[in-house]
This record gives structure tokens, sequence and C-alpha cells, in this order.
């Protein structure tokens, strides 16, 4: 049996340990079990959304309706997925999450403005890998210029414009 059979089969007959432990081998199975079947939180379907960043995030939004740090740990394995578990699941800056975020430029620029709420070397860093990010860094949470963000941000014609008119002023 697929854990797609194994849901379907739940939905039909209602819950049982078999038919959960097979949905669990899939992050999408594993959710909708919880949400549909179980209508709480399991440890084995935690578990199994676990494996996929987008789910373990969900789970703990919806499912968990609070942080856990098994489900923090799966959603840090992509940049997007540890930005949305610090605002909307901690609510706060924590090392793991920015570090995670941290690894995408507009990950680390979104963190930097929407959850420290201001600059630190870390996410400029980050945000500095790419022009557009370096210059909105610049823009919105320096709010003025500095060298390494006008050095990155001017390696694009549109965003060397932008810097030089709105923030080099």
């Amino acid at each position: 049996m697929s854990p797609e059979e194994a849901y379907e089969y739940a939905i039909k007959n209602g819950l049982d340990k078999k038919t959960r432990k097979i949905a669990c081998k899939n992050s999408h199975c594993a959710y909708i079990y919880a949400r549909n079947i179980d209508k709480k939180s399991e440890k084995n379907t935690r578990k199994g959304v676990c494996n996929d960043p987008f789910y373990a995030y969900i789970y703990a939004k919806y499912i968990d309706k609070g942080p856990r740090e098994d489900t923090r740990k799966a959603a840090c394995k992509n940049p997007e997925y540890a930005f949305l578990y610090a605002i909307d699941i901690d609510k706060c800056s924590r090392e793991d999450t920015r570090e995670a975020a941290c690894k995408d430029p507009e990950f680390a620029y979104k963190y930097a403005s929407d959850i420290d709420k201001c600059s630190r070397e870390d996410t400029r860093e980050a945000a500095c890998k790419d022009p557009e990010f370096a210059y909105k860094y610049a823009s919105d949470i320096d709010k003025g210029p500095r060298e390494d963000t006008r050095k990155i941000a001017c390696q694009d014609p549109f965003y060397a414009y932008m810097y030089t008119k709105y923030i080099d002023k």
C-alpha cells in the first residue's frame, strides 16, 4: 500500500496505526493525515513531515500551532521556510533561522527587514550576493550608502543608477 492509498483508506475507514505509519513515508500524506484524520499532532506524523521544509513549516503553523526544534530544524533546510518559520511561528529572530535565511540574498534581506528590523553584518553580507538586494539593503535597512553595498549594487547598471540617484544623494 502506498502512502496515498493508506491516506485514502484512512479517510474511508478511520484512523489506525498501520495506515498512519504508511502515510508517514510521504511528507504530504503525513501532513494531511495529521490534519484530516488525527486532527492533532502525533509524533510519527511530525517525523514524516520533517523530511520536507515546506511541510515541516505548515505542520508547525497549523497542526502544532507553535515552534518545536524538529520542525524548525527541517524548515531551516530552505531559506524561504526558515524565514517564514521565524516570522510566523517563532515570531522572533534566532541564530539558526537567520543563518538558514542567509543562504539566499532575498531572504537575508527580508530577515533583516521584517524580523531583525535592523542591519547586521551577516544579513548584509548575504544580501550583498545580489545587486538588487544589496541596493534594497542599503536603501531600506542601512538607510544610507556603504562601500560594500555600493560595490555589489553597481555591478548591475539599473541598481548602479538607483544607488547613485537615491542612496548616494
